[in-house]
C-alpha cells in the first residue's frame, strides 16, 4: 500500500468522528521504483493532507519530508528536490505487511501483501 492511498483512507466504523489519519504499524516496508512526473505531483500536492503524510512517511522510516507543508512555490522551482522526495514518499514506499490503526478505537486493519483489509464487522455497521 502506498502512501498516496493512506493518505485517502479512514476508519468507517459507525459512530466513530475521529477516524483519520490511521496510524501505520509497519512490518515490512519495501520500495519500488516509479517513472518520475512533476506535474502529475505538482496537481496532487493540493489534495494530499500534509501532516498525515509526514507522520505515515515517518512511520515507514522515511524522515525527508519537512514538518509543515512547503509553500506552493516551491513546486515551481527549478530545484526538483523537493518533488522528488514528495515522490519517493508517495508512489515508492510500500507498506506491504503491518496495519493499520484507528485513531479514536484502536481497531486494527491489516494489511497483507500490500493490500489494506478495510472490511467492517458485523456490529461496526
Amino acid at each position: 500500500m502506498r502512501l498516496i492511498s493512506h493518505n485517502l483512507l479512514s476508519c468507517n466504523i459507525k459512530g466513530v468522528k475521529n477516524g483519520f489519519p490511521l496510524k501505520i504499524e509497519v512490518g515490512e516496508v519495501i520500495q519500488k521504483e516509479v517513472d518520475f512526473n512533476a506535474d502529475f505531483l505538482r496537481h496532487m500536492f493540493a489534495k494530499i493532507e500534509w501532516k498525515a503524510l509526514v507522520e505515515g512517511a515517518r512511520s515507514m522510516g522515511y524522515t525527508e519530508l519537512p514538518e509543515d507543508s512547503p509553500d506552493a512555490t516551491v513546486l515551481d522551482s527549478a530545484d526538483d528536490s523537493f518533488l522528488r522526495k514528495l515522490h519517493h514518499a508517495l508512489l515508492e514506499l510500500h507498506l506491504e505487511e503491518g496495519a493499520l490503526v484507528c485513531p479514536e478505537t484502536g481497531r486494527k486493519f491489516p494489511v497483507s501483501k500490500g493490500i489494506p483489509n478495510m472490511l467492517l464487522h458485523e456490529d461496526e455497521v
